[in-house]
């Protein structure tokens, strides 16, 4: 079976989170650096416009979402287990919190001035000004916080999250690591960008010890591969995962839609609809350069539009 291939940025939180999985694993995987900003000429042939990072790639499958992605290669390799039994559903359901309630209090809070000037260390300020621009109609419609409130915020679910370690226990929900650890550790991986920004972590000594004991776990074996190369593979695969649109979800098969994140991001992705569960959606696109590509999205955060016909 192929090594997956990780599209990602080195600054990228929610990147961090897969090379924390991976290393978790001691999986082997294929490392494509992209672009923190537009153009993205090689993203777009593969994800056909979603541009959040990081994204998942194995032949023509196409991953979105951190969610769905840790899903998938968990079945690619079940131990260690990202959701052991009897813990999956806390676990999932504190990373979800994670994901969305605490990364967006960690966002403005470390990129107060004294922090941004870490995180993006080296990009001159026509660098700032064109991230900040490319940004701006990523973020469109998202209520952000103000740098006073998310402070308040994160010092309240950081001390909600130290309790959680009261009782000794070695993770998030137990004994045992689980997807829940690795969605914390990528939110306060981002504050560690920004020393400045460190002191609000002092007062939470097992929170500290904690973090330390998942960043051990290091990103795994990763090998340096160009986007060309990912591109070519894709346009060269010969088969795609396989996938079924389940009945009684209000969609059928060969439909023409478009899946758009419903917070930020909204870019939506066109194609064909070629698999549809609870849990996740897929969608059959050409590209000129990647060949006929399936990009997967999970279910929940993702809306599903059918195409109005000519």
């Amino acid at each position: 079976m192929p090594s997956f291939i990780l599209h990602h940025y080195p600054n990228s939180p929610f990147s961090e989170k897969i090379r924390l999985v991976f290393g978790f694993k001691a999986m082997a995987w294929h490392s494509v650096h992209v672009p923190s900003m537009l153009p993205k000429p090689d993203v777009v042939a593969l994800t056909g416009g979603y541009r959040r990072t990081p994204f998942l790639q194995r032949g023509a499958d196409i991953w979105c979402d951190t969610a769905l992605m840790a899903r998938v290669i968990d079945r690619a390799q079940p131990a260690p287990p990202l959701y052991p039994a009897g813990l999956s559903g806390a676990a999932q359901t504190l990373a979800q919190w994670a994901d969305s309630t605490l990364f967006w209090s960690v966002i403005p809070y470390t990129l107060q001035p004294q922090g941004i000037a870490h995180v993006m260390a080296g990009v001159p300020p026509e660098g700032l000004k064109a991230f900040a621009a490319d940004r701006a109609p990523f973020t469109a419609g998202l209520t952000r916080q103000t740098p006073a409130d998310a402070t308040v915020a994160l010092k309240a679910y950081l001390a909600r999250l130290e309790e959680q370690l009261a009782d000794g226990r070695a993770f998030l929900c137990g004994s045992q690591a689980s997807i829940a650890d690795f969605s914390v550790a990528h939110c306060l991986w981002f504050i560690h960008l920004a020393p400045p920004m460190l002191p609000i972590l002092e007062p939470f000594a097992r929170l500290r010890s904690w973090y330390a004991r998942v960043a051990t776990f290091g990103h795994g074996e990763p090998t340096v591969m160009k986007s060309a190369e990912a591109v070519a593979l894709a346009a060269a695969a010969t088969s795609h995962e396989p996938v079924q649109v389940e009945p009684g979800l209000g969609f059928e098969a060969g439909e023409a839609v478009t899946v758009t994140p419903t917070d930020y991001g909204r870019d939506p992705v066109a194609g064909v609809l070629v698999g549809l569960t609870n849990e996740e959606v897929v969608i059959e696109r050409h590209d000129e350069r990647a060949g006929i590509l399936h990009v997967h999205f999970p279910r929940i955060g993702f809306q599903i539009r059918k195409e109005a016909k000519a």
